[in-house]
């Protein structure tokens, strides 16, 4: 499938372009008290957060169907 040669220019390449040497990761508070960030957590309804699992698994649901199981009339 890949030619050895291949596979490894690419792991090179990978390691080369996602290099993350100088980045510095931000550190999070302790405590939830100590963030001064502009934006606030806000608590969603259990009822909406149900809904939203509910939709998006039978939106999963219905691409595996199309995709695997649904047969075309013509075939």
């Amino acid at each position: 499938m890949f030619s050895q040669k291949t596979l490894w220019g690419s792991l090179i390449a990978l390691v080369l372009l996602t290099d993350t040497s100088g980045v510095t990761l931000a550190e999070m508070p302790a405590h939830p008290s100590e963030q001064t960030s502009q934006f606030q957590r806000l608590e969603q309804p259990l009822s909406l957060k149900i809904g939203v699992a509910i939709a998006g698994f039978a939106l999963i649901g219905i691409e595996l169907w199309w995709f695997l199981l649904y047969k075309s009339p013509d075939s």
